[in-house]
């Protein structure tokens, strides 16, 4: 196999090492397909991520170092352009594979390489999210930090895609952002969902209970604020899972209809899931994973009509929401006890692993031959 011939001479790249969350899965996809390939990366939490990835050589920037880094990373948002650059990549690299959200694209790639980013986004905090990050509901300091670092960060972005030969984007709902912000075109592959994980409650449903869940980061895009406010309206429970820079926020906000779980394993996670009546998800995805996930736990799903979702859910496992307001998800949660929504474990199987690792290898290979054959 091609993959084979270049075992020793590919560097994968990523942005962050600090959890494991949907691009940390796709990382470690490509570490499954490189065995061989350190990651480069701007700060690593040891521990953190997968055993996959976690075996692997990592090697990290200068940020790795700075006080409170590992989790007040992205107060470090103005010097991580600089801090790529202190990642070296060895010479006799072949090909730079980038897991991208934010700057890691802008590593430098050695003379003769090819490199090939798969975006999971174009750096949604000074694009089309930037009022979510450093708007009006942002601190008076955060503000202030936004207005100086965002035409800088912008034009360092879009100049460091002359760095990259190939993008790939996780989603068609990307690749009009990266059609809009990089004036260039991307090829879509869609991640994946580990249908494995799933074969249990597949094979053994558990009951249902009364809960509503989410499961996300707490970040001011996924707008658990705005779930938090309609479920207490409702007086219906709502479970949250994950963690996040917003979380003493949220959790302030809350009353007696909401519980918080924190970060939890992944057998809780889908067992979780897997007894609650939807999903609920709020926010403008570039794809969603965990609305895949729910289905695949027998879960249908609440969610906003925007984003990638648009390219994963349909109305007959999901009831939608057209306005990103506490009242219109309000309806939808009353629509949803109405509604015969019927999750299909047989249509997640175009978003398995096996889907992702063999169109990547299509797409990796042709780049890398075609490369070889212009050279």
């Amino acid at each position: 196999m091609w993959r084979e011939d270049i075992a020793g001479e590919v560097v994968l790249l990523h942005d962050w090492l600090t959890g494991l969350r949907g691009g940390e899965r796709v990382l470690e996809a490509f570490c499954e397909m490189f065995p061989q390939a350190p990651i480069y990366t701007l700060l690593h939490t040891p521990g953190s991520t997968s055993s996959t990835i976690e075996s692997r050589r990592i090697r990290t920037s200068p940020m790795q170092w700075l006080p409170y880094v590992h989790t007040k990373y992205r107060a470090a948002l103005p010097v991580m352009p600089v801090a790529t650059q202190f990642l070296r990549i060895p010479g006799d690299t072949r090909l730079v594979l980038s897991s991208h959200h934010c700057v890691i694209k802008g590593v430098k790639k050695p003379k003769g390489a090819i490199h090939i980013s798969y975006v999971h986004s174009p750096m949604r905090y000074i694009y089309d999210q930037y009022e979510h990050y450093f708007g009006s509901d942002a601190g008076l300091a955060t503000r202030v930090v936004g207005r100086m670092i965002r035409r800088p960060l912008t034009t360092w972005d879009r100049s460091s895609n002359s760095n990259v030969d190939l993008i790939v984007a996780n989603s068609a709902f990307v690749r009009e952002r990266i059609r809009r912000y990089y004036k260039r075109d991307a090829l879509v592959v869609h991640p994946f969902v580990d249908l494995s994980d799933f074969e249990g409650v597949r094979r053994n449903p558990p009951p249902k209970g009364e809960h509503f869940t989410m499961v996300t980061a707490f970040a001011p895009n996924k707008r658990v604020d705005l779930a938090i406010a309609a479920f207490e309206r409702l007086k219906l429970p709502l479970v949250i899972i994950g963690k996040g820079q917003l979380e003493a926020k949220l959790r302030a906000s809350a009353g007696k209809y909401v519980e918080f779980l924190g970060a939890v394993e992944r057998e809780k996670v889908i067992d979780t899931l897997a007894r609650s009546r939807a999903l609920v998800f709020p926010g403008v995805e570039d794809f969603g994973i965990t609305p895949l996930e729910a289905l695949a736990a027998g879960t249908p799903v609440i969610a906003f009509r925007a984003g990638g979702v648009l390219e994963t859910l349909t109305e007959s496992d999901s009831v939608f929401f057209d306005h990103a307001t506490v009242d219109s998800l309000v309806d939808a949660v009353r629509r949803f006890d109405s509604a015969r929504l019927t999750p299909s474990f047989e249509r997640l199987s175009r978003f398995s692993r096996e889907v992702f690792v063999s169109k990547m290898d299509e797409v990796l290979r042709g780049a890398f031959e075609g490369q070889l054959r212009t050279a």
